[in-house]
């Protein structure tokens, strides 16, 4: 039997389909990259923005003549864009076998054993390869309230996993050849709630960085409110810990944060930035914006603007506002133009686009740490500590090394550079 995965979406929506493809794999399935040849097709969808689920409803439309050719395959969708109420979806998609919420690979196990039978395995996972770099969720959903946000509906309220389920699990994957892992939540940094002795993400981060042969650690999505001093003190003394921090901001002025219902003013925000860059030096942050919010005048767009370009942020992730249905802000009046929406876009990429040519550009002629995930095009590819994308030529095996790579060329998305080494270490 065969199978067929489709991904879009966060970090967690790709650790998820990993792990539906280990379950699938330890089956004695095979993954096929063509859905006319598979039996079992998976989607698993996003619908944090309107352009991600344009997506998933496209790729849908283009799966209903493949059930056509073939009653027997299945088609299988999970993720964000399943909610609790799926009648209106097999309304719209009457050619999917089943609907399953965000994260449930136990119900599509589940289903493939029923339908086809258990087959046969060597042992759990044996037949996919383990990426270096492995996303490990250790809690998911979330307890905020931001209004414009569809993901706390889908995935629901915050669910910690045990330390030592986590940490077992790292281990496992460090023995199969990850060397790095990011420890992902929807808001990781508000990890441990609710489980016994309510420990935090600084402590989970204390305890797997104790895992031998495992050289790097991150974790994300942080969210501003729940960024503590113990999570800053971890990240600024533990050394597998990379000095790499995703901090969402959404917004520069009060107002629009505050329809947002983000619970923190810009001020707050620039002093949590200035006491990450304190206490770890060199530090690179990322962060997200939302521009064209409902109420968001010139003046708040410039108060934003302002912000990322005082900030410099080496990594923006902007977007323009769409509404959600079911959130909050959907019964707001959405009354920023779309183009307007895209000219604040637009704005905001170029801005960044200069800011990361120059923040990159330092780095020329300096040495850096990759650790080499895999080879793209001819090159090895490859992060530094600080999540900067490294690109070099080499005609030995390099993956799952460390490179101490001659920066060259730098650009605002990634860097080329000459590995020192005529052999990997």
């Amino acid at each position: 039997m065969k199978y067929h995965l489709w991904t879009i979406g966060c970090q967690m929506n790709q650790a998820d389909s990993w792990r539906a493809g280990e379950g699938l794999d330890s089956l004695g399935w095979q993954s096929t990259p063509e859905p006319e040849e598979a039996d079992l097709v998976l989607l698993n969808t996003c619908v944090v923005r309107q352009s991600a689920e344009d997506r998933v409803h496209g790729r849908l439309g283009a799966l209903r003549p493949l059930k056509r050719q073939n009653p027997q395959a299945a088609i299988v969708v999970m993720g964000c864009l399943v909610g609790e109420d799926t009648i209106a979806l097999e309304q719209t998609f009457p050619f999917v076998d089943l609907f399953l919420r965000p994260s449930d690979v136990e119900g599509l196990l589940e289903f493939a054993t029923e339908r086809w039978g258990a087959g046969s395995s060597s042992g759990v996972g044996a037949s996919q390869t383990v990426p270096v770099c492995c996303y490990v969720p250790v809690m998911e959903g979330c307890d905020n309230h931001c209004t414009y946000c569809i993901v706390r509906l889908r995935r629901g309220r915050e669910r910690s996993r045990p330390m030592g389920t986590i940490v077992e699990e790292v281990r496992r994957l460090v023995e199969r050849g990850a060397r790095e892992v990011t420890l992902l939540g929807q808001n990781v940094d508000a990890y441990g709630h609710g489980l016994p002795g309510r420990p935090d993400l600084a402590d989970l981060l204390r305890v797997v960085h104790e895992v031998d042969d495992l050289w790097r650690i991150r974790f994300l999505t942080s969210h501003p409110s729940d960024m503590s001093e113990r999570i800053i003190d971890a990240v600024s003394e533990l050394d597998r810990v990379c000095e790499h921090i995703e901090l969402p901001v959404q917004a520069g002025h009060d107002v629009t944060l505050k329809r947002m219902a983000r619970g923190y003013t810009v001020g707050e925000y620039r002093r949590l930035l200035d006491a990450i860059r304190e206490r770890v030096p060199g530090a690179s942050v990322a962060t997200d914006v939302i521009v064209g919010f409902p109420g968001e005048t010139e003046e708040h767009f410039r108060a934003t603007y302002g912000l990322l370009a005082e900030e410099r942020f080496d990594v923006v992730h902007v977007a323009a506002y769409s509404p959600r249905p079911g959130t909050p802000a959907a019964r707001l009046h959405d009354d920023v133009p779309s183009l307007e929406k895209e000219r604040r876009r637009r704005l905001v990429e170029e801005l960044q686009q200069q800011i990361a040519s120059e923040i990159n550009n330092r780095l020329l002629k300096s040495t850096a740490e990759i650790l080499v995930e895999e080879k793209h095009k001819g090159k090895w590819k490859g992060r530094t500590r600080s999540s900067k994308l490294v690109f070099f030529e080499h005609g030995c095996e390099w993956r799952g090394k460390l490179a101490q790579v001659d920066i060259t060329w730098a650009g605002p998305w990634s860097m080329q550079g000459e590995v020192r080494a005529s052999h990997p270490g």
